[in-house]
């Protein structure tokens, strides 16, 4: 039995593609993406994206009513389900507990008490609502935190939402 050289096989030409083709019809592919992109964003624009876009009652989605901080001035005024405080800004940190008048280690105005026990507790500040009117309450409160060297969690409370 014999066997070939294999080698030997015959040349095939490569033909080069044509790269002016290929850049001519990248560019009508992208051109086409991008007018598509801006006919859609005229159909369905995102306002929220927009630069100062605050929401008004009409663009608010939520179905809880908020109260600023200033319209309430005793405990007798605060009603459960609802949100005190500043609701126009979107938050980054929220928690839930029953707050408590004091400090942790000299930090915050006000404790959070969340379930787990002691380490589990959250230092409260706030320049937007007055956490006294709601100490012995259940809360989910939302805000910013901030760098504490004492304590495990500083949160600066921009909202409440009063549980119970």
């Amino acid at each position: 039995m014999e066997i070939n050289n294999l080698s030997a096989s015959p040349t095939l030409k490569k033909s080069k593609p044509n790269t002016k083709i290929n850049f001519i019809a990248l560019g009508i592919v992208v051109v086409l993406a991008l007018s598509s992109g801006f006919v859609i964003s005229r159909f369905f624009p995102v306002q929220s994206h927009l630069v100062g876009f605050t929401p008004n009652s009409s663009n608010d989605t939520t179905n809880e009513s908020t109260i600023k901080a200033d319209d309430i001035s005793s405990t007798s005024d605060i009603e459960v389900g609802k949100v005190y405080g500043n609701s126009g800004k979107n938050y980054t940190d929220s928690a839930t507990g029953t707050i408590e008048k004091g400090s942790l280690n000299g930090e915050g105005t006000h404790i959070l008490n969340r379930e787990g026990g002691s380490d589990q507790r959250a230092a409260l500040t706030s320049s937007s609502v007055d956490l006294d009117l709601f100490v012995g309450r259940k809360v989910e409160v939302k805000g910013e935190t901030n760098s504490s060297k004492k304590v495990g969690w500083l949160l600066d409370v921009g909202s409440v939402k009063v549980l119970e």
